[in-house]
């Protein structure tokens, strides 16, 4: 069952206008943050209705737009927060798209926490399955699932957000599963040229070629490694730079093997 949190529960400022949608949207689109999202709103909830409050702000003093511009928000305790709610045109999609799609957005960004807690993952889908069991006249006519950039220019849902979206948006572990934790992002970005060394090229190799490629597990990540990276990024949906960063060093041991 969806865990809503209301509008008067955050104590979301009023709104300074609204348009209803005059057709229903076809689905939704999957929105992240952007910028940095401190990884201790998982521990404090209290933080997550903080950040709701900071993204309102923002939207409606900086962008002067009428509300927060997105349809719910979900944070990483699997709460669901309405934001302008159904049958509402969001903002957040881009001009001229916003009445295509509602707008739901996971409490992640392009550093901090990126990669979104099982709790936030189940809580876009819970959003989605709430609206399409809405009344027929608010209730998304189609079920497309899709992230903000697809048909606009923007990093948004971020690369791990937007390969789930590919992969098929899968509850993750199956219905309250836990996912185990990958090791620890060395750090630093795994690239060539020039050729890197070290053991968390060597890992990240071992790791590659148990999951089925082929590749030496040498602790040079040089052009062999690369050409991996790249086929690897392509399969899962990936940003495809050959290079192995925070998100590609997760997925190594979350994507399902295909």
């Amino acid at each position: 069952m969806i865990n809503l949190v209301t509008r008067e529960r955050w104590n979301a400022r009023q709104h300074k206008g609204q348009v209803a949608l005059k057709s229903n949207p076809r689905g939704v689109k999957f929105h992240y943050v952007g910028g940095r999202v401190d990884p201790a709103i998982v521990a404090d909830h209290s933080q997550c209705i903080a950040l709701m409050k900071s993204i309102q702000r923002d939207h409606m003093d900086r962008r002067l737009w009428a509300d927060i511009g997105y349809t719910a928000c979900t944070c990483p305790h699997r709460e669901v927060f309405i934001g302008r709610g159904p049958g509402v045109l969001p903002a957040a999609n881009g001009e001229g798209l916003n009445a295509g799609d509602y707008a739901l957005m996971a409490m992640v960004g392009d550093s901090g926490l990126v990669v979104p807690p099982d709790g936030m993952l189940h809580g876009l889908l819970d959003a989605r399955a709430w609206l399409m069991g809405l009344p027929e006249r608010d209730r998304p006519c189609g079920g497309e699932v899709r992230g903000h950039r697809d048909g606009f220019d923007t990093s948004c849902p971020g690369d791990w957000l937007y390969g789930w979206v590919r992969r098929g948006h899968p509850r993750p572990g199956g219905e309250g599963g836990v996912r185990p934790e990958p090791p620890a992002w060395p750090g630093r970005v795994l690239e060539y040229p020039p050729v890197m060394a070290g053991d968390d090229v060597r890992t990240w190799q071992r790791q590659m070629k148990r999951r089925g490629w082929r590749i030496d597990v040498d602790g040079r990540f040089g052009p062999q490694s690369r050409q991996v990276a790249l086929a690897f990024q392509r399969e899962k949906g990936l940003r495809v730079t050959g290079k192995v960063g925070r998100d590609d060093w997760r997925e190594a041991w979350l994507a399902p093997i295909t």
